[in-house]
């Protein structure tokens, strides 16, 4: 399975990074090999100073090896080697009407002494953080979401989605970071669903990806923007950064696996603002964005 998986990404990475570059019309992705010295390494694609991604990664990762403390403290067990990959993208629009979007899809296994599975799951999921809130690209991403979800049981879709707005809440701030898609974690072989049907359905979403965000970037990235619109968007960055720096598991398992740096941290945009005690005009399109985020909401 991880052999079927890592192949899967591979090509995945190839499809996405080609179709964003034609896209953009500009900048084309830069590839960067890495290597991790206690196993693994990885293929990061980094694309910046574009016409349409101001700043952009789709990274492919695969590593391997003796269990972290962190891990072994987190599953309850002493010793024990593992694999994990999986792809991680994160793209940073330049215009302010163009969603930021997420997205990653991952596996992860777990060994006993004799190189037995003890344990392995599918990870993964997208969502979208718009600076300007368009309730039509947020019911198409949600649609297409739900779409791909109802091919494989009813209840993945709602089940996924409420998994997502809990996940990617700003607790200190108390607002989502974004409108939310789908995010699952753990999906394990079940009586009712074998690993192969786990594998069906995380390649299903990775499938669907580029139709759930592509024509929201199509339809956005010519709308004429003004300042006020930029520094609106580097505002509502900085909160993408607070959740990556302070939530974001996916961070976190990075840094206390010893990952590369530059790899984990493309994720963090490239301009960003913190202004004090920052609060849009009353009735405003910004204002209208944050009452959103108060609570989920249900798109389609």
């Amino acid at each position: 399975m991880k052999d079927t998986f890592f192949a899967y990404i591979e090509n995945l990475q190839d499809t996405i990074t080609s179709k964003l570059e034609a896209i953009d019309g500009k900048s084309l992705f830069q590839e960067d090999n890495w290597q991790r010295a206690e196993g693994g390494g990885g293929r990061t694609r980094v694309i910046e100073n574009g016409n349409v991604f101001e700043k952009g990664g789709v990274n492919i990762s695969k590593v391997f090896g003796e269990l972290p403390e962190a891990l072994r403290k987190q599953f309850g067990v002493k010793e024990g080697n593992f694999f994990a990959c999986g792809l991680s993208l994160v793209l940073h629009p330049k215009n302010p009407f163009v969603p930021t979007v997420h997205a990653n899809w991952r596996y992860f296994e777990m060994y006993d002494n004799a190189r037995n599975i003890v344990t392995q799951w599918f990870g993964g999921g997208q969502d979208l953080t718009p600076y300007y809130l368009f309730e039509e690209d947020a019911t198409h991403f949600h649609q297409v979401c739900k779409s791909a979800c109802d091919k494989h049981h009813p209840e993945f879709y709602p089940k996924f989605k409420k998994t997502c707005d809990e996940y990617f809440w700003n607790t200190h701030r108390n607002e989502a970071r974004g409108i939310g898609g789908l995010f699952f974690d753990y999906l394990k072989e079940t009586e009712e669903f074998s690993i192969n049907d786990r594998y069906n359905f995380v390649t299903e979403i990775g499938n669907i990806f580029l139709e759930s965000y592509v024509p929201i970037v199509k339809k956005r990235k010519e709308l004429d923007y003004e300042q006020q619109h930029r520094d609106w968007q580097e505002v509502r960055r900085g909160r993408y950064v607070e959740f990556n720096l302070v939530h974001d598991r996916g961070t976190l398992f990075g840094l206390k696996t010893n990952g590369r740096i530059e790899s984990i941290l493309m994720s963090l945009p490239p301009i960003v603002q913190w202004k004090y005690n920052h609060q849009p005009k009353e009735n405003s399109e910004e204002a209208r964005l944050l009452k959103v985020l108060e609570q989920p909401k249900k798109w389609v």
